[in-house]
C-alpha cells in the first residue's frame, strides 16, 4: 500500500522537530491534498501540527471545491474582508519552537504577517522535505505524467498539419495551444515556442512572424498541464530539404539524445548522465554549441527537481521523472533541439515520451 505524501510529510515534520509546518505553494497544496485551485490574491493555506489533524485554509467562495476535492476534511474559511492570519492564528499552537515554510514561495510581505500573527522563535525551510518527497513519483503520478505526454503528442501531432510556406511562428502557436484546450489541457504547462530557420539558433527564443521557408528548421518546444501533472517536449522538423551542415547538426543531438537516456539507471550520477550526451557533441565539435544542462525534473512543476547537468553528483534512484534535451545552437545558421521524458526504473529507463525522432522532412 502506498503511504500518501502528507503523511510521509507528518512523518518527517516529527523527525524534524518543527512544531508546525504551513504550507502555501497551491501547487504543493494540491499534491498534499488533492485539492487544486488559483487562489490568485487570496490566502491559501495547508497547516501541519504535530500531532493534531491538519487544517486546510481556504477562500470562502472555495469551500465547496475544498469538501469535495481534498483528503484533509479540518478546512476553514475566510472572507475577502477578514484578516486570514487572525484565522490562522486559532489553529497555531500556543507556543511555537520551529515553524516550517516554504522559502522560495513566500513573499516578504506575507513572511512579515506570519511573524506578527505566529510568533515562532524560528522558521526553518520545508522546501527539502517536500523536494525528498516529490522527486520519486508514485505509480499515480506516472500514469497522469504519461497522460500529459501522450496529450502533447497529440497536440503535436495534429498541429504539423498547418505547417505550409508563409505560416508564421506565432499563427502555429495559435494552432498548438488552440489544440491543447480542445484536446482537454488546463493550458500550456510553459509558453509555447515555434521557432523557424535562424531562430531556433535561440535556445529560448521568441515566436514571432517570421515566414517558413523550404530549407529552414523548424523547432517545436511545448507541454500541457493536465490532471495536475505537466508535459515538455521538444522535436525538430526539416520544411523541405536541408544542408549539409543542419542534416549533420540533427543526426548529432539525436545521438546525443539516445546516449543520455542509454545512461539513465539506478546508482548512476546525474552529471554522467550530462556527460554521455555532452560527449557526442564534443566529438562532432559542437560541444561549445550545446549551451544548457541536459534536462530538469518534471512533475507538477515543467521544471522541478532534479537539474541534470555535469556538476550534479547525486544518484538516480527508482521514480526519479526529468527530461534528457541535448542540443546545438549555431548562430545565423539554426539550431536543434530533441526532448524527451523519461522514467528511472528499478533496473533502467523508460520514456515517457514516444514521439518519433527519426528526422522528418515536411513540406
Amino acid at each position: 500500500m502506498t503511504i500518501q505524501p502528507i503523511t510521509l510529510l507528518e512523518q518527517a515534520i516529527s523527525e524534524q522537530g518543527y512544531d508546525c509546518v504551513l504550507i502555501t505553494d497551491p501547487k504543493h497544496v494540491y499534491y498534499l491534498t488533492g485539492f487544486a485551485s488559483n487562489p490568485h490574491e487570496r490566502f491559501l493555506g495547508l497547516l501541519l501540527v504535530r500531532g493534531e489533524e491538519p487544517t486546510l485554509i481556504v477562500p470562502s467562495l472555495d469551500e465547496d471545491a475544498a469538501a469535495a476535492a481534498s483528503s484533509v476534511k479540518k478546512i476553514a474559511t475566510h472572507q475577502d474582508t477578514d484578516n486570514p492570519y487572525l484565522i490562522l492564528q486559532k489553529y497555531l499552537p500556543q507556543h511555537i519552537e520551529t515553524m516550517g515554510v516554504e522559502k522560495e514561495n513566500l513573499s516578504i510581505a506575507r513572511y512579515e504577517e506570519l511573524v506578527q500573527y505566529a510568533n515562532a522563535k524560528s522558521y526553518a525551510d520545508a522546501g527539502p522535505l517536500l523536494r525528498k518527497l516529490r522527486v520519486r513519483k508514485a505509480p499515480h503520478e506516472v500514469d497522469r505524467m504519461k497522460f500529459a505526454a501522450q496529450m502533447i503528442e497529440e497536440v503535436l501531432k495534429r498541429g504539423l498539419s498547418h505547417v505550409k510556406e508563409g505560416v508564421t511562428e506565432i499563427e502555429l502557436v495559435a494552432e498548438m495551444e488552440y489544440q491543447m484546450k480542445k484536446l482537454g489541457a488546463s493550458g500550456p504547462s510553459f509558453d509555447t515556442l515555434v521557432l523557424s530557420g535562424p531562430n531556433t539558433a535561440l535556445p529560448h527564443g521568441v515566436p514571432g512572424t517570421r515566414k517558413l521557408q523550404y530549407g529552414d528548421l523548424l523547432m517545436f518546444d511545448m507541454g500541457v498541464y493536465a490532471n495536475g501533472y505537466a508535459s515538455d517536449i521538444t522535436r525538430t522538423f526539416a520544411f523541405g530539404q536541408l544542408s549539409p551542415e543542419l542534416t549533420n547538426i540533427y543526426n548529432t543531438v539525436l545521438e546525443a539524445n539516445l546516449k543520455g537516456i542509454e545512461a539513465v539507471k539506478p546508482g548512476a550520477t546525474l552529471a554522467s548522465v550530462d556527460l554521455a550526451a555532452r560527449q557526442v557533441t564534443i566529438d562532432a565539435g559542437y560541444g561549445e554549441r550545446f549551451l544548457h544542462r541536459l534536462g530538469h525534473g518534471l512533475g507538477i512543476d515543467v521544471h522541478e527537481y532534479p537539474s541534470v547537468h555535469g556538476a550534479n553528483q547525486e544518484l538516480l534512484t527508482e521514480g526519479m521523472t526529468f527530461t534528457i534535451e541535448p542540443g546545438i545552437y549555431v548562430p545565423n545558421l539554426g539550431g536543434v533541439r530533441i526532448e524527451d521524458e523519461v522514467l528511472v526504473t528499478a533496473d533502467g529507463v523508460k520514456l515517457l515520451t514516444s514521439y518519433p525522432k527519426e528526422l522528418q522532412i515536411l513540406g
